[in-house]
């Protein structure tokens, strides 16, 4: 384990569509919880952080023992844009590389972030993101992407896929990623970019209370757990 990688799990309170889905429960454990028994579980990292604009998961942190960053309330709106969530939290934090962990990736396992973390250094990159791959006919703008309507319908498996952001994990080289951020202004997609395909379980986030449902089920398995939080 490099000292110099660390993990962040966003956070924000703050949702539409599912009211404080951070704190939701799945199987009687909040959603954030699972974000970061895979973090702990990869043996990655030496510092995992909680990054909210709340102080409620300092509570969490604490409990779980993991360290809590509380970010400026400004960055906790709607309108916030993910770069400058991870440049507040590099310029204040001592790190060589940094992995976002999705706390709304619930099905993401502790093998599916090291193997895209060892993807990141093998291949010395300076950002990864998650991706995962769809062979399905696809439209932009009801433009096809890749295929043709005037000639016979294709069967999927011969379609070029298309790649979809999974958004489970992201990593980045801190001194690339804050030079493109004060020099441009932005900075997700800094120096040397490469992507990693990961497991379908990956690409579940949870959005909605459809989705929170879907990932309960699937999560049943999970034996001896007890109450930690109530929204």
């Amino acid at each position: 384990m490099n000292k110099n990688n660390i993990a962040m799990i966003p956070a924000r309170i703050g949702s539409k569509r599912l009211k404080k889905k951070n704190l939701a429960m799945i199987n009687k454990r909040p959603l954030i919880y699972y974000a970061i028994e895979a973090a702990k579980k990869s043996k990655i990292f030496n510092t995992i952080y909680i990054n909210s604009d709340d102080e409620c998961f300092s509570r969490i942190a604490k409990d779980l023992n993991v360290s809590f960053y509380l970010r400026p309330k400004e960055l906790g709106s709607d309108n916030t844009k993910s770069d400058k969530v991870v440049a507040d939290f590099l310029q204040k934090t001592e790190c060589e590389n940094l992995a976002w962990i999705n706390s709304i990736a619930p099905l993401q396992t502790h093998t599916d972030i090291k193997n895209a973390f060892n993807h990141f250094l093998k291949n010395n990159l300076d950002t990864l993101h998650t991706i995962k791959d769809e062979q399905v006919h696809c439209l932009k703008r009801r433009i096809p992407l890749n295929f043709k309507k005037n000639e016979l319908f294709d069967k999927t498996q011969n379609l070029i896929p298309i790649s979809k952001f999974v958004y489970s994990t992201m990593i980045w080289r801190k001194k690339t990623f804050m030079r493109n951020f004060k020099t441009k202004g932005y900075a997700f997609f800094s120096g040397k970019v490469g992507y990693f395909k990961v497991d379908v379980r990956s690409s579940y986030l949870v959005k909605t209370k459809e989705d929170l449902f879907f990932c309960e089920n699937l999560l049943k398995s999970t034996k001896n757990t007890v109450d930690y939080y109530k929204v």
